[in-house]
């Protein structure tokens, strides 16, 4: 449990570090975001999807290179 608080804390620090670089993480085509009068939503699915296949492939190459 605390290697799995220690790579959520890193990767933490990273998404706010990448967030300064001018990256659009979060705000792709495809995030869905809504503003109303007294309530906001904003759900970043074209972001979550892109991780996904990044960390799938980053995972993919990581056990291909280990056999």
């Amino acid at each position: 449990m605390i290697g799995m608080g220690l790579l959520l804390l890193v990767a933490g620090g990273v998404a706010m570090l990448l967030g300064k670089t001018g990256l659009p993480l979060g705000r792709l085509p495809g995030d869905i975001r809504y503003e109303g009068k007294h309530f906001s939503f904003y759900f970043p699915l074209a972001t979550c999807v892109l991780l996904s296949v990044l960390v799938s492939v980053v995972l993919y190459l990581l056990s291909h290179w280990r056999r």
